[in-house]
């Protein structure tokens, strides 16, 4: 490993312990990524699960393309696996600092790319046969597509005010619905009053106007519309004011894609409430099917688990005392028109009067394990079973040969409690609800406990230390949390046979992806340092399986500890109770994860490597439930996320380092997905939050004689601090921030967000012991910290967060030598032996620098950059050590629990963690692109050393 004049320079400086940095005379090169070809020209994209879907509505997808390859005018066409044209729209989604092209994303009609791989590339996209149109008409948005008309609202409740399937309407008011209580049942000493809600438009516009892609935004809140009291009595004053209320802020995206009948809607809420009185009962998406067909040619569906199907009509025929006629009953089952009712055996047909017409139905998911149907014939009658199952795929239909309505949400079964409602089929107008959350549960956000007793920063960190919550009255609120829910419907022309329907639920719950390569992603040199899996030899082997296994950990133990619901799934636990054998759920901050030392990244990192769709999936929903749920959008927590808790917003530590765009940005460039672009751009003013929220205000507050708290890893400014001014820590706070800077300037170009990126750079690199600080007082105007970061203050969490990522791409994108030294002091001193890092900081060693394996990553880093073999090989010993992590031969320590030890068989692995895996993954992942070729050695040595 040759080394740089840059890298003599600094390991000069380090070798006699000086961490003033001195003016660099010139910038690195910015060099290609080991193991990279040249730069391509073109990008092959496949499925996400190796083979084309039986249906698919339309797909977005993202391309990454190598720095001065594409000009930001540069125009993209697409080809089959036979080199046919085919129609696609482009747009950029990021430029490298030279101006060029550095995302694009992409959109073909629905049914496209069956033939894949597909190849993007320099070019024009062919037309669309029949492209997608939006446009203002009044007050309204109207969409074309093909045969479909969608008439979007732009005010008041209606999202969609109306869907035309030729001169046929089949669909119309579709509207949001939101149900409250004001207390509990199970707590009710009096009556319950409930209190109903529907979308109240504010503003909608159109984003993208076709051909191929069409996008329209719709945000508002949920105003009242009526009031139910359980008493039945007349409206009472709180009453009235409910219906006057607004509440619930939404915003959501209806996206169509040529040729399709659907249209796809990514819809989030945020709870603005109050936990201890607004108790949420219902959240849904209602619409309404015009029913033209006689009642034995209306059409229920519901979407079972696999292909599974129950399909039954509005008054059934089959079954009958007498048969109507084979023609008659094979008709109905397959949801085709009968033959004109004089052709019914007469019998049937003079009895037809007294054959009940069915016209409620429900499909309800009540849990992940089980679903029931129930029907019956109107309103103050009673229901009957119909049938149970496991895990519905979500997807409903009500309608007939004239035209229907079908309904669907993803990620059904795991995010109970969820229903499908079909009302009043049996009229002239049917209606269906897409429940999110189901009406008959309560949603309690109440805190969990009442405090215990902690009632200042003394008592609270004496809890901290004892359960590792770190509890505050006040601060554990649900109040700015949301969550995000995807929605399709279709108009249909007539009833879906029961192949297409089957294939439109497998579309809704597991919907079909086009990617990238993890060759051409890594050909593109994006996202910092990772190589692709090299199984050649017995040590990298060796890791590759590790992780393969920890991986496939996690997948099962979502699956085996149920890790699903409305709010919690996407997360995982944080530590492992092997005594119960259970995670921690109920145990103060060692309950859920909430991106503590970025599983996140791990995941996202582990994805771009193998392409594994199963990754990708966990990853998605993880990143669809931490940059949501795990975050506050609104109040005076804005733009900070919570630390892990037994409830994801209970601890009272609220950080930028859980709201971290560096979480986010790799799903947002790999799908364009709009909503996560929303969550990065929320971001960029959250540093301003913290001249309200101080996140070191308890670190000093400790009887006599006590240890300081841990847990937190804060570090605060010793007095007030002037106005405009607050205590920003290095990697858990700035290097997070960094991550929406950084996006926002890429995404827009917008140099002001680069300046002011620079601006922390380099006076972080200007103060007295640079990163070594471990914060400062930083400046929010100007973006700078101004002091005085004298004082060495190193903690384990300062890096942990995305910060190695996001240097990784700043060393990348911008030429800051002062910072780059100040950035290289700290990766070689981190793990260094004590005397070593006494040497080298000027400072005792005071402790605080554990996670030792996970640290591997930068001394891996700082042998990559200073060009040095000793540190390369102090990288892999640091990670091979295990020392405050996982080590290798975590599956062999795996083992299976049954009997009456548990309530049900499951996998442990008791030296397991989330922190401990996300470190080892991210560490694994990171040194073996940066100083893979000498991890041999290390092996070998390891080996050896084991035998004697």
């Amino acid at each position: 490993m040759a080394i740089s004049r840059r890298g003599f320079l600094v390991q000069s400086a380090l070798a006699g312990g000086t961490l003033a940095a001195a003016p660099a005379l010139w910038a690195a090169p910015h060099k290609a990524r080991p193991g990279a070809a040249s730069p391509p020209i073109d990008a092959e994209i496949v499925w996400l699960d190796g083979a084309a879907p039986t249906l698919h509505e339309g797909l977005t997808w993202g391309v990454p393309w190598p720095r001065g390859t594409k000009k930001a005018r540069a125009r993209f066409g697409l080809r089959d696996a036979g080199g046919g044209a085919l129609p696609m729209q482009s747009w950029t989604t990021a430029t490298w600092p030279d101006g060029s092209i550095k995302w694009t994303a992409h959109a073909i009609p629905a049914g496209a790319g069956g033939n894949a791989p597909l190849i993007v590339g320099p070019g024009r996209p062919a037309a669309s046969a029949a492209p997608v149109s939006a446009a203002v008409q009044g007050d309204a948005i109207v969409v074309r597509n093909g045969a479909v008309t969608w008439r979007i609202g732009t005010r008041g409740a209606q999202i969609i005010r109306s869907a035309l399937h030729g001169t046929r309407e089949t669909l119309r008011n579709v509207r949001l619905v939101a149900t409250a209580q004001d207390r509990p049942e199970s707590e009710a000493a009096e009556s319950v009053t409930r209190s109903r809600f529907e979308s109240a438009i504010e503003t909608a516009a159109i984003e993208q106007d076709g051909p191929v892609r069409a996008v329209i935004r719709v945000e508002g809140r949920h105003r009242g519309a009526n009031r139910v009291d359980s008493t039945g009595g007349t409206p009472t004053a709180s009453g009235a004011a409910a219906e006057r209320r607004a509440w619930l802020p939404f915003s959501l995206r209806l996206y169509f894609h040529a040729g399709s009948e659907s249209v796809r809607i990514v819809h989030s809420f945020i709870f603005d409430g109050d936990e201890q009185k607004d108790f949420l009962c219902g959240l849904g998406l209602t619409g309404d099917v015009p029913m033209a067909d006689l009642p034995y040619d209306r059409h229920i569906r519901f979407a079972g688990s696999g292909d599974g199907i129950w399909a039954e009509a509005v008054q059934p025929l089959t079954g009958l005392r007498r048969n109507p006629g084979k023609d008659f009953t094979e008709a109905q089952v397959a949801g085709r028109k009968v033959p004109p009712v004089a052709e019914m055996a007469a019998p049937v047909r003079e009895g037809l009067p007294y054959v009940p017409h069915w016209s409620d139905f429900t499909l309800a998911q009540a849990n992940a394990d089980g679903f029931t149907i129930a029907k019956r014939t109107k309103e103050g009658h009673g229901w009957i079973d119909a049938d149970t199952g496991g895990r519905a795929n979500g997807l409903g239909f009500v309608g007939g040969p004239a035209g229907g309505a079908a309904f669907g949400m993803g990620d059904f079964w795991q995010r109970p409690p969820v229903r499908l409602d079909i009302r009043d089929a049996a009229t002239e107008t049917a209606a269906f609800t897409l429940w999110y959350h189901a009406p008959d549960a309560v949603m309690d956000l109440r805190f969990y406990h009442d405090g215990m007793g902690m009632t200042d920063h003394v008592a609270e960190n004496e809890g901290l230390d004892i359960t590792y919550e770190d509890y505050e009255r006040g601060w554990g609120t649900p109040h700015g949390i949301a969550r995000t829910t995807e929605f399709t419907l279709w108009a249909l022309a007539e009833t879906p046979t029961r192949e297409r329907f089957a294939a439109m639920a497998h579309f809704v719950a597991r919907p079909p992806r086009l990617v990238p390569t993890p060759a051409r992603l890594h050909a593109a040199g994006v996202f910092g340092d990772w190589s692709l899996p090299d199984r050649t030899t017995p040590a990298k082997s060796a890791i590759e399986e590790q992780n393969d296994f920890l991986l496939r950990f996690y997948r099962e133990q979502v699956e085996q500890r149920r890790w699903y619901g409305f709010w919690n799934y996407g997360d995982v636990m944080h530590t492992y109770d092997a005594d119960r054998h259970v995670w921690r759920y109920d145990i103060g901050g060692y309950a859920w994860d909430n991106s503590e030392l970025s599983p996140d990244l791990w995941l996202w990192y582990s994805f771009l490597r193998s392409g594994d769709a199963r990754v990708f999936r966990m990853a998605e929903a993880m990143t669809r439930h931490t940059g949501e749920v795990d975050v506050y959008h609104l109040g005076r927590f804005r733009g900070l996320g919570t630390r892990h808790a037994v409830q994801h917003w209970g601890d009272s530590s609220k950080q930028p380092r859980v709201s971290n765009a560096a979480y986010r940005r790799i799903y947002y460039y790999l799908t364009a997905d709009e909503r996560t672009g929303d969550l990065m751009r929320e971001l960029l003013d959250g540093d301003r939050t913290l001249v309200h929220v101080d996140i070191g205000r308890k670190v000093n507050a400790r009887r006599p004689g006590s240890a300081p708290p841990g847990g937190t890893g804060a570090v605060t400014a010793d007095a007030p601090l002037p106005a405009g001014q607050i205590f920003l820590q290095f990697g858990t706070s700035w290097s997070t921030l960094v991550g929406a800077w950084l996006t926002e300037w890429e995404r827009t170009g917008a140099k002001t967000w680069r300046d002011r990126i620079v601006a922390g750079m380099t006076s972080l690199a200007a103060l007295p012991k640079q990163w070594f600080a471990g914060g400062a007082r930083f400046d929010l105007a100007s973006g700078r910290f101004i002091g005085p970061g004298d004082a060495v203050s190193v903690s384990h969490l300062n890096s942990v967060f995305g910060a190695v990522e996001i240097n990784a791409e700043l060393f990348d994108l911008l030429d800051v030598p002062a910072y780059e030294k100040a950035w290289l002091d700290y990766c070689v001193a981190y793990n260094a032996p004590p005397e070593r890092f006494a040497a080298l900081t000027g400072a005792k060693d005071r402790g605080g620098r554990n996670l030792k394996e996970g640290h591997s990553r930068l001394t891996a880093f700082a042998a990559r950059h200073l060009g040095d073999p000793v540190l390369a090989r102090r990288a892999w010993d640091e990670f091979f050590s295990g020392d405050a992590g996982l080590g290798l031969g975590v599956a062999a320590r795996a083992r299976r629990v049954d009997g009456p030890a548990v309530l049900k068989p499951v996998d442990e692995a008791p030296g397991v963690s989330t922190n401990a895996t996300a470190q080892w993954g991210l560490a694994a992942i990171q040194n073996l692109a940066l100083v893979g070729d000498v991890v041999e050695a290390a092996w070998s040595d390891r080996a050896t050393n084991r035998k004697r």
